[in-house]
């Protein structure tokens, strides 16, 4: 399974467009953060390289969001999924 390389244009492409689609806002519901922002792949990296550079696989979590779904990211694809629509 490949590396991610946060430095890949392609990757940094995909980052900056899921960002700005979601105003540079963390989009777990009740968290407004606008710092510490990460894209989360809705559905994992590991298990859908066609969807990898998917601007519709993103969402904005900050920091604390992201690792309070790491390792239940399943639970949370239909509603991420809902949120982005």
């Amino acid at each position: 399974m490949p590396m991610r390389d946060y430095n890949d244009p392609v990757y940094k492409d995909f980052r900056i467009k899921v960002l700005k689609r979601d105003r540079f806002t963390c989009k777990m519901p009740g968290c407004k953060s606008k710092r510490n922002l990460q894209v989360h792949h809705i559905t994992k990296w590991a298990g859908a390289s066609s969807l990898r550079y998917e601007t519709s696989n993103g969402i904005t979590l900050c920091r604390y969001c992201h690792k309070s779904i790491t390792g239940k990211e399943s639970h949370y694809e239909t509603m991420f999924r809902e949120i982005i629509k």
